[in-house]
């Protein structure tokens, strides 16, 4: 017996990396998996439907349940036959995982608009395209434990200077996690994010210095432990928690603060002159503000 027996779950990305272990384990666990992946290389060039299969097949031959699809998540229209064909392949749809993603990195004064823009389509308006069909479908199946489970990164969460394609779409998907979470709850639905770090084909280019070590060597670091807190989510026992972001990875499980004000300052009048919020500013903010380690000209 597992802990998702019964449970449909469609997962997005599931090709490879983090969606692969993914769709894997909420199989093992007794989830009918619909495993979603164009086969794109990282930079969403291409297509393949060879990933899709080989994961699918591999859980069918350890006894679970899983079909493939290569359906392009930027697409508006596919998305909504997508979603449909879950339903109706898997016999119900509980469970929507966006885990999809490309990479195409660059400084913010080198990126074209054309890398930013695919960047975005993929994982913000991917995201968005499923989420809402997959809102559309529950809200007229109501009565389920519906969950949707949407994967951020530190690297939005933090501002990585290479990635402002990626981070922004990152955050992005945050902000739409949190709407859905607010929006859904009626309908039964539990919105929450994953920001894992793990070794994928996606995180190759990261070496040396003072980085974690990325390679398949690093076990502390595989896809799989990504995992367990994504089965926990995917759960009927989940109904509690909405609207968070949880880490995953390295051996960590972490529940991350959802944004608060930190510090505040309030005009008796409601109103402030520009002298007065200056100094209000500066004795009120100053002193809680840590150096960011980016603030100083970069070398050459």
């Amino acid at each position: 017996m597992g802990v998702l027996d019964g449970r449909k779950a469609l997962v997005t990305g599931a090709g490879r990396g983090i969606g692969a272990a993914v769709a894997e384990g909420l199989a093992a666990e007794g989830a009918t998996v619909m495993v979603s992946d164009a086969g794109v290389a990282v930079d969403g060039s291409g297509h393949d439907a060879g990933p899709a299969e080989s994961v699918a097949a591999a859980i069918n031959e350890r006894g679970g349940k899983a079909f493939s699809d290569t359906t392009d998540i930027t697409d508006f229209a596919a998305c909504e036959e997508l979603i449909s064909r879950v339903a109706s392949t898997l016999g119900g749809f509980d469970i929507m995982v966006n885990a999809a993603g490309i990479l195409r990195d660059n400084m913010i004064f080198k990126m074209s608009e054309q890398d930013f823009d695919t960047v975005v389509s993929v994982h913000l308006k991917g995201t968005f395209n499923l989420s809402r069909h997959a809102a559309t479908w529950w809200r007229e199946n109501r009565g389920g434990q519906y969950r949707l489970i949407n994967f951020t990164s530190m690297s939005g969460l933090h501002g990585a200077p290479s990635q402002p394609n990626y981070a922004a779409a990152k955050m992005g998907i945050v902000g739409l996690t949190y709407s859905c979470a607010n929006a859904l709850a009626g309908y039964g639905v539990r919105s929450n994010a994953i920001a894992p770090i793990a070794g994928t084909r996606m995180t190759q280019g990261i070496k040396g210095g003072g980085s974690l070590d990325y390679s398949a060597e690093n076990k502390r670091l595989a896809p799989e432990n990504v995992v367990p807190p994504v089965i926990y989510l995917a759960s009927e026992q989940s109904e509690w928690l909405n609207r968070r972001i949880i880490f995953a990875g390295n051996g960590r499980i972490s529940l991350m603060t959802n944004p608060v004000f930190e510090r505040e300052i309030v005009s008796a009048s409601g109103t402030w002159d520009v002298p007065t919020a200056f100094a209000e500013i500066e004795a009120s903010f100053k002193g809680s503000v840590s150096p960011n380690i980016f603030d100083k000209p970069p070398a050459g």
